[in-house]
C-alpha cells in the first residue's frame, strides 16, 4: 500500500530521500496537476540549489489576470466565485515573473493559447512534440516522478485511486513502467471533488508510493467558465455540423467552436427542418451534405472531453456503443456544472464514458482492426489560426518561431482522417481577425509556419463555408479556399495566386460567393438566434443574469478601439441615454451606479450606450 501523507512538505522530503537530488517530474495536462505537491517540491528546489528539478508538463492552468478598470470589475468576482481557493501553480508565477531559479527547469510541449508568448524562458524551453509523443520523450529524459491528482474510493476497505480526468500519458508510462521500459514514483493527491472515473484509469493502492491526503490541501477544481458563442462561432459549427453522417464516430478539439459544432447537432437532430432552413440562409449556394436525425447515432472519441459532450448523450444524438461505451476520452477541463454532471452519474450512466490513454483516442497502432470497425465514418473536427490558399494549417505558432499553444493531438487526428475508410479531418478557421486596429485575412497566400502540411489537406470551414480540398489540384484547392474567405480579402488573394501562376489569368470568384460578410452571417443566422435554438450559452453557465447581460456589451467595448472616432460618440450617447431598469443591476455590479469619480462617470456613460447598442443587436 502507498505511504500516506496529510503534509506536502513531508511528501516532498520523502520523494527526495528516496530518489536524490535529481528529480524528473511529470506532471498531467490541464486539470490533473497535484498543485501541492508540485508547490512542495518546487519549494525544496528554491531553497536548496543541490537539489536539481525538472518539471515537465502541458497546459499550464493559470487565474485570469485582468488588466483595465472595466475587466478588473466584472472579473474579479468570477475570479472569486470560481478560482477563489484554487491554489496558484508556483513555478508558473516565476517562470512569468522571470525568477525561475537555476537549479529547476520546466518544459512544456502545449501552452494555454498565448498565455506564454512573450516569456522567453517558456518559449526557450517549449518542446514541439505530438501527444502520442510526449511520453517517450518523458521517459528518454529519465522521468522518476509522476504527481497526479486523483479521486478516491474505499471498496472492500480497500482504498482505489481514479486517474479520472488526466489518464491519457499516465496510463501509458504506466504500462511501460510494468514492462520494465521505466521506473519511476507514482504520487497522487486526492482531492474529493474530481469525478471518480471507473476503467482503465481505477487503479489499487500498490501502484502508487506515497498519496497526498487531508482537509487543507483540498481545494476547487480548476473551472473555466463557458464562453458565449458568437455568430462567427456557430456559423462554423453549423457547417461541420452539416458534415457529420449518421452512425459514424465524432471527435472534437478545445475551444469554443465544439460547443457551436454540438448545438448544431443537437439542432439537426431535434429538428432538421429548422437547421436546413438555417443553412439555407447562411449558404445558399451550398448546401450541407448531411441534415437528417441521428437515428443510429454516434460513437464519441477524443483526447479532450468537455461538457457538450455530455449534451449530446443527453440529447441522444452519441448513442452508438462501442464495447458497451459511448465515449472514450483522455482528458477533460471545463466548468463547475460539468464535474458536477460526472460526479452525479449512476454507475451505469459513468461506465459508458471510459477515460483511457492517449495512446487509444489519437492512434490507430495498437489493436487496430478494433478501432477501424469501431472508428467508421470518422469526423475529426480541430481548430486552426490560418489556412493559406494551398490548403495548409497553422494552429500552434507564428512565422518568428514563437508558440501560441502546440500541436497537441491535431497530426495525430488529421493522420487517422487518411488512414480510416470514410473519415475526414475538418478544421476550422475564423476568416479574419483583428490585429490592433488592423483587420486582417486568417485566409493567406502562404505563410513562414505550418502545422498540418498541404499535402494533408482535407477539409477547411470557415464561418462563410466548407472547402473540401482532398485529391484536388491547387488551382482547385485554391478556387475553393477563395469561396471560404472574407470578401474584403479575395481580390487580393487572387492577384497574389495569379501572380505566382497557379490561378488562370480568367480565373473569378462565382458571383455567390462574393458576398462574405459578418453583416451577412448575423442575419442569417438571426431567426435561429431570435427562436432560442442557438442561444449564446448552449450547455449553461456560470454567469449571473447580470453578469450574461453585460458580456456582449463589454464585447463590443473591446471593438471600440478600431474605430477610436466612435468613442466621443458612444459617451454621449450614455450620458444623455436614461438607462433601462435592467441597467442599473449591471451598472451594480460594475460599481458604476454611484460614480464618485470621472473617469466611474465616463465609464459609466460608455457601459450604458453598450448595453443599449447589445439590445438593438439583438433586435435588428
Amino acid at each position: 500500500m502507498p505511504k500516506m501523507f496529510s503534509d506536502p512538505e513531508a511528501i516532498a522530503e520523502d520523494i527526495i530521500r528516496d530518489l536524490g537530488t535529481n528529480l524528473v517530474v511529470g506532471l498531467p495536462l490541464g486539470l490533473g496537476k497535484a498543485n501541492h505537491v508540485v508547490n512542495a517540491l518546487y519549494a525544496r528546489a528554491a531553497a536548496d540549489r543541490s537539489i536539481h528539478l525538472t518539471l515537465f508538463s502541458a497546459l499550464t492552468l493559470e487565474k485570469p489576470h485582468p488588466s483595465s478598470l472595466l475587466e478588473r470589475r466584472f472579473i474579479s468576482p468570477v475570479i472569486d466565485r470560481l478560482f477563489g481557493g484554487y491554489p496558484d501553480l508556483a513555478y508558473a508565477g516565476a517562470l512569468r515573473a522571470n525568477q525561475l531559479p537555476p537549479n529547476v527547469e520546466v518544459n512544456e510541449f502545449f501552452f494555454l493559447a498565448g498565455r506564454w508568448l512573450h516569456v522567453p524562458f517558456a518559449q526557450q524551453h517549449y518542446i514541439s512534440a505530438n501527444y502520442t509523443h510526449a511520453a517517450s520523450y518523458l521517459l528518454a529524459r529519465g522521468l522518476n516522478v509522476i504527481a497526479q491528482l486523483v479521486a478516491k474510493r474505499t471498496s472492500d476497505g480497500a482504498a482505489r485511486y481514479s486517474l479520472s480526468c488526466n489518464t491519457d500519458m499516465t496510463l501509458d508510462l504506466l504500462r511501460a513502467r510494468a514492462e520494465g521500459r521505466a521506473s519511476f514514483k507514482l504520487i497522487g493527491q486526492v482531492n474529493s471533488e474530481l469525478p471518480f472515473m471507473p476503467g482503465a484509469g481505477d487503479l489499487a493502492g500498490e501502484e502508487f508510493s506515497a498519496v497526498l491526503e487531508s482537509r487543507e490541501t483540498e481545494f476547487p477544481l480548476f473551472a473555466p467558465p463557458s464562453e458565449p458563442v458568437t455568430d462567427t462561432k456557430y456559423a462554423i459549427g453549423l457547417h461541420a455540423a452539416g458534415l457529420v453522417r449518421d452512425g459514424g464516430t465524432l471527435q472534437i478539439g478545445i475551444g469554443q467552436v465544439g460547443d457551436a459544432l454540438a448545438q448544431g447537432l443537437i439542432l439537426r437532430h431535434r429538428d432538421s427542418a429548422q437547421f436546413a432552413a438555417t443553412m439555407k440562409r447562411l449558404a445558399p449556394a451550398t448546401p450541407p451534405s448531411e441534415t437528417s436525425s441521428f437515428e443510429k447515432g454516434l460513437y464519441g472519441v477524443s483526447e479532450m472531453i468537455f461538457e457538450a459532450f455530455l449534451g449530446l448523450i443527453d440529447a441522444g444524438i452519441i448513442k452508438r456503443e462501442v464495447d458497451d461505451v459511448l465515449l472514450h476520452g483522455a482528458f477533460f477541463l471545463g466548468p463547475k456544472s460539468f464535474y458536477r454532471a460526472l460526479r452525479s452519474m449512476t454507475p451505469e450512466q459513468i461506465a459508458r464514458i471510459q477515460m483511457t490513454a492517449v495512446s487509444f483516442t489519437n492512434e490507430l497502432y495498437g489493436d487496430e482492426d478494433r478501432k477501424r470497425h469501431a472508428r467508421v465514418d470518422a469526423r475529426f473536427v480541430n481548430n486552426a489560426m490560418i489556412v493559406t490558399l494551398l490548403g495548409a494549417a497553422i494552429s500552434d505558432g507564428l512565422d518568428n518561431g514563437q508558440v501560441v499553444s502546440g500541436v497537441g493531438g491535431q497530426y495525430n487526428f488529421v493522420a487517422q482522417a487518411f488512414a480510416l475508410q470514410g473519415a475526414r479531418s475538418v478544421l476550422t478557421v475564423e476568416a479574419t481577425r483583428w490585429a490592433g486596429r488592423r483587420l486582417e485575412s486568417n485566409i493567406r497566400w502562404n505563410y513562414g509556419h505550418e502545422t498540418i502540411p498541404r499535402h494533408m489537406r482535407d477539409v477547411i470551414v470557415s464561418e462563410y463555408g466548407v472547402a473540401d480540398l482532398r485529391g484536388k489540384s491547387d488551382a482547385e484547392v485554391i478556387a475553393a479556399m477563395l469561396q471560404v474567405a472574407d470578401s474584403r480579402f479575395q481580390d487580393e488573394l487572387t492577384r497574389q495566386a495569379k501572380d505566382a501562376g497557379k490561378l488562370p489569368v480568367a480565373f473569378e470568384i462565382p458571383r455567390a460567393f462574393r458576398e462574405n460578410y459578418p453583416e451577412r452571417i448575423a442575419q442569417a443566422l438571426r431567426p435561429a438566434r431570435q427562436a432560442g435554438l442557438l442561444p449564446s450559452f448552449p450547455f449553461g453557465c456560470d454567469f449571473t443574469d447580470a453578469e450574461r447581460r453585460l458580456i456582449p456589451a463589454l464585447q463590443f467595448l473591446q471593438e471600440v478601439p478600431r474605430w477610436p472616432l466612435r468613442l466621443p460618440a458612444l459617451i454621449w450617447q450614455g450620458w444623455r441615454q436614461q438607462p433601462q431598469p435592467h441597467d442599473f443591476e449591471c451598472l451594480a455590479r460594475l460599481g458604476l451606479d454611484k460614480p464618485s469619480t470621472w473617469q466611474e462617470r465616463l465609464y459609466r456613460a460608455l457601459v450604458i450606450a453598450a448595453l443599449a447598442q447589445s439590445r438593438a443587436n439583438l433586435c435588428l
